[in-house]
């Protein structure tokens, strides 16, 4: 398979670096503000946090960087890696929007800008300037998706290349439903539900490109751990092209029902649910790999990240999509979803960051710990999740904190208790991955 290895153009590594830099970026913003988000609501302990009325505000953001600007700009990553850049010049602006429009995000908490909606996929500030910043972080991912469309395909056409263009066409086209969403949507809706509306089917559909690329990042972290692909490159340009297909029902939905109706909402969710089983092709592509075994030749300083960084990834990956079918009411089993499949992309994402480097130029980075690495974040973000399932099940609310979450059964503590311990340790694995990153990129260039 041609993977993101071979990176010899000199714009494909500059671009990659610079968009690898900016994800690095906002996974430092969004754990500063993480660590108001789940120390409020660790029961016995918010009690003794100043400004707990921040909670709202800092969880807006936090999501925002998180699953936004850092999953977009690593998607924008593996998109310069996979292709020739068009246009260095639009590359550039795409690039520099897209930063500004994260800094304005980071900023407008302390400018003053709060009223919080806490609305499913991208919460909001309710202020212009907030709302700007959105929107210039993604003109500058579109311009971006438009130059990897434009760019120059391999021919024959890889794994890579294949699921790289879809990516960016499924991005193109979430952008395009949000403004068809925005266009469409009643002027009588009450705030919440306005915003609800306008990212519910672009958000969904958004997460079926990154779908795409976690499928991706699985096979080359794969070949990474030393494992031979079992499969030929036709059964993978399948497996990742059966991923991108529920994008295409999307688009049908709005044409059928209105955005803001119940049969709307409805069959997005569903296609959530049922679209997360046309991965299970390319999770048969793994499983008859690791059936195979690794190869002889296993060094264990250059394989274990990634092989650390796959495994956690499939299985927190999994674990999101099983608790997804689980979803009953508006309880905290619906964060138990969304953080199991968001943290299953952001290991791979990690993994793949250990993996590039040293194609950028760098050294490779630190073994012992980029090894521990994913175990920890893996682990303390498996305990989060189990401990929001456990207290949704018990009825705990989503979006809430201190005496709001109603707390009066044990196993309710318990399992938010859990969800507390799990989210601390997974804190301290994210700002391992940012310590050994940073240390790696202070070093300098080796090339």
């Amino acid at each position: 398979m041609s993977n993101l290895m071979d990176l010899s153009e000199s714009n494909q590594k500059l671009a990659t670096y610079s968009w690898i830099s900016m994800g690095v970026f906002a996974l430092i913003a969004a754990g500063v503000f993480s660590v108001l988000v789940v120390v409020s609501r660790i029961p016995g302990v918010q009690e003794w946090i100043p400004f707990i009325d921040f909670f709202h505000t800092a969880l807006v953001v936090h999501v925002d960087l998180l699953v936004l600007v850092w999953f977009m700009s690593f998607s924008a990553a593996i998109w310069s890696a996979g292709s020739t850049t068009a246009s260095d010049l639009f590359d550039q602006i795409s690039l520099l929007m897209a930063l500004c429009g994260a800094l304005v995000l980071i900023l407008c908490p302390f400018t003053g800008v709060a009223e919080p909606v806490i609305n499913n996929y991208f919460p909001v500030l309710q202020h212009p300037l907030f709302y700007s910043g959105l929107l210039l972080f993604s003109f500058g991912i579109v311009i971006k998706a438009m130059l990897t469309l434009a760019a120059p395909s391999d021919k024959p056409i890889t794994p890579l290349t294949l699921g790289v263009k879809l990516s960016a066409a499924i991005s193109i086209a979430a952008f395009l439903l949000f403004v068809w969403a925005y266009q469409t949507i009643p002027g009588t809706l009450e705030t919440h539900a306005f915003f609800e509306v306008l990212f519910w089917g672009s958000g969904h559909t958004l997460q079926i490109s990154h779908t795409v690329l976690v499928i991706i990042a699985w096979f080359i972290l794969l070949q990474g751990s030393g494992y031979d692909i079992a499969a030929t490159t036709s059964q993978q340009k399948i497996a990742i092209t059966l991923c991108a297909l529920p994008a295409l029902v999307a688009p049908v939905l709005y044409f059928f029902f209105s955005v803001e109706s119940a049969e709307h909402r409805f069959w997005f969710t569903r296609l959530m649910q049922i679209g997360g089983l046309f991965s299970l092709p390319a999770g048969l592509l793994l499983l008859l790999a690791f059936l195979r075994k690794r190869k002889l030749d296993v060094d264990e300083n250059t394989q274990g990240p990634a092989r650390s960084a796959l495994y956690n990834s499939l299985l927190l990956f999994t674990a999101g999509g099983i608790i997804g079918f689980l979803i009953e009411g508006v309880n905290v089993v619906i964060p138990a979803h969304y953080h199991g499949s968001i943290v299953g992309i952001t290991l791979a994402f990690m993994g793949l960051t250990y993996l590039m480097l040293p194609q950028l130029g760098y050294n490779r980075p630190y073994s012992k710990w980029a090894r521990r690495q994913p175990w920890i974040y893996g682990i303390g973000q498996l305990m989060h999740v189990l401990g929001l399932a456990w207290s949704g099940g018990y009825g705990v609310q989503r979006k809430t904190a201190g005496a709001a979450q109603m707390l009066d059964q044990l196993p309710e503590i318990i399992g938010m208790r859990m969800m507390g311990l799990g989210g601390g340790i997974a804190i301290i694995g994210v700002v391992i991955f940012l310590v050994i990153v940073l240390r790696t990129i202070k070093a300098g260039r080796q090339d």
